[in-house]
């Protein structure tokens, strides 16, 4: 680690953590914060002292850049939890106390204390995100594809511009949801690898502020100090589990839930792709009455995609079909009357 670079960072989350204190005066989150602002200025002290240890001249006093003033702005504005995102990719941590409450919670992947047995709860929802995300991808092809079908068929009836028309559209949609994903996940994935890096170095460094940091975050959370005290001070000596548990508290990254970018634009592109190539088929296929046809299937499809999503949301699946359905017909009506307008001003 460049001691000076090294030194300016804790300089910056310093000046980040205090934005995050004054933004939540009067809320238990705003100690936590100024504590934290007072453990990154003890770090920067640290390097400080290595860099006059070298003989160089004296390091010039600490001026935010532009980038962080205006994070510091934000922050004031709209307060830390919408911008949990941005600080943590600014080494900003306790970001995950907006996303998780309680003992139980906060301690889930920390080894038992004496004395003090600890609630954990079962994890594995990552496939059932999986199939909710493919359902939405599927709804999303569906609608919009459906949707443009409609608008150039009542534009007008030559099916072989409506071919094209949903053939682009399949194409056009399917290839924005998987760059889109990739570019999502991606970026998820290297802002995982650059924290994890420093909190690592950080942890080779000085592991007894970062002990300091988790407990803290710990207390916040409504562990008591004593026991939050001796988790994070366990947790800290094994480095692989300190690093997954620092990840979770300090930076409110979940590494369970990080798949691969290539998997997740492949996955979005055939959701999508899959949705969007159901009302196309019968003009595709030729068949006489293709449009009829096609939004009796794009129907029946939106009424089972809500059903579905009935699972993810507990309502009642009759409910949940026809609500979607309605939505995806008004989208369709809509599309049909702007379709049938520009074709008459055309014509």
């Amino acid at each position: 680690m460049n001691p000076l670079e090294s030194m300016r960072e804790e300089q910056r989350s310093a000046y980040l953590y205090q934005a995050c204190a004054s933004a939540e005066e009067g809320t238990p989150r705003a100690e936590l914060f100024r504590r934290l602002a007072g453990e990154a200025e003890a770090q920067g002290a640290i390097w400080r002292a290595r860099l006059s240890a070298r003989g160089g001249p004296p390091p010039s006093p600490y001026v935010p850049d532009a980038r962080t003033r205006t994070v510091a702005r934000l922050v004031e504005w709209l307060g830390p939890r919408p911008l949990r995102g941005v600080l943590a990719a600014m080494k900003v941590r306790g970001m995950s106390v907006y996303s998780s409450s309680g003992v139980a919670a906060a301690v889930a992947h920390a080894p038992p204390v004496a004395g003090a047995p600890l609630e954990r709860r079962h994890r594995g929802l990552g496939s059932g995100g999986n199939l909710r995300a493919a359902v939405f991808g599927v709804n999303d092809g569906l609608v919009s594809n459906a949707s443009l079908i409609l608008g150039v068929a009542g534009a007008s009836a030559d099916p072989k511009a409506i071919v094209l028309a949903g053939a682009a559209g399949l194409a056009a949609g399917a290839f924005s949801m998987a760059v889109g994903e990739y570019v999502s996940v991606r970026s998820q994935r290297e802002l995982f690898e650059y924290q994890i890096g420093l909190e690592r170095e950080e942890l080779r460094q000085y592991p007894e502020a970062e002990a300091q940091e988790l407990a803290l975050i710990y207390a916040a959370k409504g562990v008591p100090k004593r026991q939050a005290e001796e988790v994070a001070k366990r947790l800290v000596a094994d480095p692989e589990s300190a690093l997954d548990t620092l990840a979770r508290e300090e930076l409110g990254l979940n590494p369970a839930e990080l798949g691969s970018p290539y998997g997740a634009a492949a996955s979005s592109f055939s959701a999508f792709a899959t949705g969007a190539v159901l009302p196309l088929v019968p003009f595709v296929a030729g068949v006489a009455n293709a449009l009829p046809i096609a939004i009796g299937a794009t129907a029946v499809a939106l009424f089972a995609t809500g059903a579905t999503l009935s699972l993810f949301t507990g309502r009642n699946a009759m409910a949940s079909g026809v609500r979607m359905l309605a939505l995806g017909a008004l989208a369709g009506a809509v599309t049909y009357a702007i379709g049938s307008l520009v074709g008459v001003a055309v014509g």
